[in-house]
């Protein structure tokens, strides 16, 4: 299969225009302003709110003018990473993408297709003169990876459907009615450098080939985390030998991903360096084998640096038995069976970055109760205070809960057994979804969420499987058609 035969061929024809277009959250103006003339270029009502959020309207079809008014929803940026000896500039080039067997993957960097897809599906329908559908709101919010901030800016009114469907979902097949609550807590230490003890040796111990991924929907694959992984050989090693010190700690790069490389300078007596260098092999094997599942790519490295100023020692320890003890993973499940075992609250240590006077430490808290949200992040704020760190959690967005009685998840369910002869999974989804936001300010606004198939979002892996995009543009012309009247 090549990309001229990408079905259905509309959809893959919008998705390779926008993967041209930089986007990068907070960075979107270039997509808002291709969204905005591509509605006003086919004469449809295009309208960009002042958060920078865009919406384009298009009027039924004949004989379904009558119909309710469905919002179909995506957000316009992407995360932007790649693989650490990847050459690439998020703000100017286009990702370049290639067919590997059923999959649609990109060159060493993220495919955008978290949420870009969504966005080439609604572009699609906007643009086909042979969907029966009835009035649609094609709706396009920017930065949602990095806070959700234009969801949260859209004022009421903005949108005036009755139902909504997110196309923000990684799994076909798997119909979403809520999503997780989430927080950002951060911490920093503050400290003046120090010349390193006479004597030391310097090394740089460094970690990649982690699989990383989504710190919500990927939270309960027991995948490593960079962060943790260093963290926890430092504090080996200075509860093993006197005068370990610590220079340079940084790891991570998202508060929404899983770290996935990461690196350390430390300074150790110069002669007990072949015997951290021998730790640090042992160490290695053991966590090889401890995630020989999960991360079976891994690559350990440690060799000689130069000399540098050495953090003070007294916050360097307090700094690494904090990231040793702090909580990172799952913290509780969903009591509610109607949600089958899915992950209730948890926490990732995001990215840690030292620089000459500070150690910045950025975490993310998920959680489908909004108390036991507010609860991690005050334990994860504890844990650094009680270190020496100054502490603080973000305002965040809120849960979405599902709706007992929703007319909308009746129609698409029956659909989808309708065109595949069984039932979909319909469950809530440990990620955040704008959704949860939207129903604050639209409260009577009945939704669901789906999209194609994803895997290993948020990373330089990102990829999407090919059949399932047909499958859920079938599913999503055979709603718009079943939509009841006013």
């Amino acid at each position: 299969m090549n990309k001229n035969d990408l079905k259905p061929a509309v959809v893959f024809a919008e998705f390779a225009k926008i993967n041209e277009i930089p986007r990068p959250s907070k960075r979107e103006e270039k997509m808002i302003e291709y969204l905005k003339n591509w509605g006003e270029c086919r004469h449809l009502d295009t309208k960009v709110d002042e958060t920078g959020n865009v919406i384009i309207r298009k009027p039924a079809t004949k004989g379904m003018e009558h119909c309710k008014t469905v919002i179909l929803q995506s957000h316009m940026d992407m995360v932007c990473d790649k693989l650490v000896d990847v050459e690439f500039d998020f703000d100017k080039d286009a990702i370049r993408t290639y067919v590997d067997g059923e999959w649609l993957t990109a060159e060493g960097t993220t495919l955008g297709a978290d949420d870009g897809i969504g966005c080439a599906i609604e572009l699609a329908i906007l643009a086909s003169d042979d969907i029966e559908h009835g009035p649609i709101e094609c709706v396009f919010t920017r930065d949602e990876e990095t806070g959700l901030t234009g969801a949260e800016g859209m004022k009421a009114g903005f949108m005036t459907g009755d139902y909504l469907i997110n196309l923000d979902s990684e799994d076909e097949g798997e119909i979403f009615v809520s999503c997780a609550g989430g927080r950002n807590t951060q911490a920093k230490f503050t400290f003046t450098r120090q010349a390193a003890p006479t004597g030391s040796f310097f090394l740089k111990g460094a970690i990649k080939g982690l699989v990383g991924g989504h710190s919500g929907d990927d939270i309960n694959k027991k995948r490593a985390n960079a962060i943790k992984l260093l963290a926890r050989f430092i504090f080996q090693t200075m509860k093993r030998y006197e005068n370990v010190q610590l220079a340079q700690f940084h790891s991570g790069k998202l508060h929404n991903a899983i770290p996935r490389d990461g690196y350390f300078v430390i300074a150790v007596p110069n002669d007990l360096k072949e015997n951290v260098r021998a730790d640090w092999n042992v160490f290695a094997a053991e966590v090889e084998d401890e995630f020989h599942i999960t991360d079976n790519q891994m690559v350990f490295s440690m060799e000689s640096t130069d000399a540098e100023p050495i953090i003070d020692p007294a916050v360097a320890k307090n700094f690494v038995w904090a990231v040793q003890a702090v909580d990172n993973g799952i913290y509780a499940i969903c009591q509610d069976e109607t949600l089958g075992g899915m992950v209730e609250t948890s926490s990732n240590i995001a990215s840690i970055h030292s620089s000459e006077t500070t150690i910045d430490i950025l975490s993310s808290q998920r959680s489908n109760v909004m108390s036991n949200l507010d609860n991690m992040c005050a334990t994860i704020q504890a844990v650094f205070e009680l270190a020496g760190a100054e502490a603080k959690s973000s305002d965040g967005y809120p849960a979405w809960k599902m709706k007992a009685d929703s007319k909308l998840q009746e129609i698409v369910v029956n659909s989808y057994v309708k065109l595949f002869g069984h039932q979909p999974v319909v469950r809530g989804i440990h990620a955040g979804l704008e959704c949860g936001l939207f129903s604050e300010r639209y409260p009577n606004l009945d939704m669901v969420s789906f999209g194609p198939t994803l895997r290993f979002v948020h990373t330089p892996d990102e990829r999407l499987h090919i059949p399932t995009v047909q499958m859920v543009w079938d599913h999503l012309l055979d709603v718009l058609k079943n939509i009841p009247q006013q």
